[in-house]
C-alpha cells in the first residue's frame, strides 16, 4: 500500500463517491477504483459497502479509515513543517452537525472563525446526533456539534448552549383558544403530531419531556416523521399538525405570528446544545481554534 492509495481511500469515505474522490484528487473515477481494489486485495477485506446511490464504509473501512486519517494528516503536517515557503493546501476543519446547532449557530461561528483565521476553510456535514458521534468516535470529522450527549468512549462533550422545547401550532382560532386556556400539555394527546425522525437529539428530548409531563407516548396520533426542520414548520402552518421544536428553529416564525407557541411546563429551562470531539487523538492547532471561539461566542450562554 502506499500514500496514494490511502488519500484515495480517505476521499472516497469522507464524500460517499468514487467520482467525487476523483475530482478532488484530479484522478479519473477508474485510477480511483484501481486505488481501492488494490487496498482491498492487499488487506483482504471489503472496505466499502456499495449500492446504487451511495457508498459507506463498512466496518473493517472505519477501522482503517482511523488509522489512513492521522497517516494523510501527518503527510500534510510535514509538508507544512518543511515546505513552508512552498505554496501550501488550504487548511480544511471537517465538522457533522446535527440539524438545529448545523442551521442556526454554526454560520455564526463560521463568520466569527473565518473573520479571524480567513485563510482556513470547512467541510461540512449534516447528520442526526447518532451520526454526528459515529463520525467522532470513528474520527471522520475533527469536530461535532449536537443536542444530545451519547455517551461513547473517547467522546468529550462541552455544553456551548441551552436551548428551549416549544410545541408549534398553525396561527388558527382553535389553537389560539387552546394557547389561552390550556394550561397543562395533556390536549396535545388529541392532536395529529408531526415528529422529527428516529436518531434526532430533538425527537429523544421531547419523548422524554412528554413522558415526564405524563403523556402516554404509545397513544399520540404521530401521523408524520420527518428529518427537516423547515419542512415540519410548513406542514405545521398548512394544518399537518403540531409539532415540538426548537424555540431557536420556529423565533422567525413565532415572532412574525405565522405559527404560535405553547410552552412545556415540564421543561426546564431547556436542554445543552454541545460540542464533541475525539479525545484519543491530538487535536490541529486550527481545531483548537475553532473551539476558543465557540467558548467566547457563547460564553454567557
Amino acid at each position: 500500500m502506499n500514500l496514494k492509495q490511502l488519500e484515495a481511500f480517505v476521499k472516497v469515505a469522507e464524500g460517499g463517491s468514487f467520482s467525487k474522490a476523483a475530482k478532488v484528487l484530479f484522478l479519473t473515477q477508474p485510477t480511483i477504483s484501481a486505488h481501492i481494489s488494490t487496498l482491498e486485495k492487499e488487506l483482504n477485506v471489503r472496505l466499502f459497502v456499495r449500492n446504487t446511490k451511495e457508498v459507506s464504509l463498512s466496518e473493517d473501512g472505519k477501522l482503517l479509515y482511523q488509522y489512513a486519517h492521522q497517516i494523510i494528516a501527518l503527510e500534510k503536517k510535514i509538508i507544512d513543517t518543511f515546505l513552508e515557503d512552498e505554496k501550501k493546501d488550504v487548511r480544511c476543519i471537517s465538522i457533522a452537525a446535527s440539524s438545529i446547532p448545523g442551521h442556526y449557530l454554526l454560520p455564526q461561528i463560521l463568520a466569527k472563525y473565518s473573520e479571524r483565521y480567513p485563510d482556513e476553510q470547512f467541510r461540512i456535514m449534516e447528520t442526526d446526533s447518532a451520526g454526528v458521534v459515529e463520525k467522532v468516535v470513528g474520527h471522520m470529522v475533527d469536530i461535532g456539534f449536537t443536542g444530545t450527549v451519547l455517551e461513547k468512549k473517547h467522546c468529550k462533550n462541552i455544553p456551548f448552549n441551552r436551548y428551549e422545547l416549544v410545541v408549534i401550532m398553525p396561527n388558527t382560532e382553535r389553537y389560539q383558544r387552546i394557547r389561552e386556556e390550556e394550561k397543562a400539555l395533556n390536549w396535545i394527546s388529541r392532536e395529529p403530531i408531526i415528529m422529527r425522525e428516529e436518531g434526532s437529539g430533538t425527537r429523544k428530548e421531547a419523548e422524554k419531556q412528554l413522558r415526564k409531563a405524563g403523556i402516554d407516548m404509545e397513544g399520540l396520533n404521530i401521523v408524520a416523521s420527518m428529518e427537516n426542520s423547515e419542512a415540519i414548520k410548513k406542514s405545521v402552518k398548512s394544518g399537518i399538525g403540531v409539532t415540538i421544536i426548537s424555540r431557536l428553529a420556529a423565533q422567525e416564525e413565532i415572532s412574525a405570528g405565522a405559527l404560535l407557541d405553547f410552552p412545556i411546563p415540564s421543561a426546564g429551562g431547556g436542554r445543552n446544545l454541545n460540542l464533541v470531539y475525539n479525545k484519543n487523538y491530538q487535536l490541529p492547532a486550527s481545531v483548537e481554534h475553532f473551539i476558543k471561539i465557540v467558548k467566547e461566542l457563547f460564553e454567557t450562554a
